[in-house]
């Protein structure tokens, strides 16, 4: 079978059709599902939707249990946890619902890890790393763009010369370069190639 968008998170199971992998939907697979949207719902109380799947955590007084289900802690609730909390041989700890995010200096709340300043995100040499809370993303560098090529999505130059998104004058020619592009001054004329004289 050949997919000729190719299945970004998926596997090609007949003409242009894709089976996505569980977390994910869209024709090409290349959107994560929310799972937290989901009728009936994955989580007792609160969900967090994460790339590719969801957590669950539960309101405080509460503990989370290994099935997603809440169960009502007398200690839990003296313990006042945003994000609820497990108890480990008779002390609590209060959670986190995401590897993103770390206990605040109070022990109860949690609070973001900017993993693209500590440099604990992972991103290819063309993309560049955005934080958002809890979690990162990598996003294609200024001048590429995300294209689906030779069975797998990369992020490919943007040819500003041909989408017509460079600001050269109008007696300038553009001249495309590695993410950017440059523009020079046609003959007869002097200028930086955005201004022509």
């Amino acid at each position: 079978a050949i997919c000729g968008h190719g299945c970004k998170y998926g596997e090609c199971t007949g003409p242009n059709k894709c089976k996505c992998f569980p977390g994910f939907t869209g024709k090409t697979c290349n959107q994560d599902l929310n799972e937290c949207g989901l009728k009936p719902r994955p989580c007792e109380h609160r969900c967090v939707n994460t790339h590719g799947s969801y957590k669950c955590y539960c309101l405080n007084g509460y503990m989370l249990m290994p099935d997603g289900t809440c169960a009502s802690s007398r200690t839990c609730a003296m313990a006042n946890c945003q994000y609820g909390c497990e108890e480990v041989k008779e002390e609590v700890r209060c959670l986190c619902p995401s590897a993103g995010l770390q206990l605040g200096p109070n022990g109860r709340t949690c609070i973001d890890i900017d993993e693209c300043s500590t440099g604990r995100a992972v991103c290819s040499f063309n993309r560049r790393c955005i934080n958002t809370f809890g979690s990162y993303y990598c996003k294609c560098q200024l001048g590429y763009e995300l294209k689906y090529a030779s069975g797998h999505y990369d992020c490919v130059d943007v040819n500003e010369c041909v989408t017509n998104t460079h600001r050269c004058n109008l007696h300038a020619e553009c001249l495309n370069t590695d993410g950017s592009f440059k523009c020079r001054c046609k003959q007869g004329y002097r200028g930086s190639g955005f201004d022509c004289a």
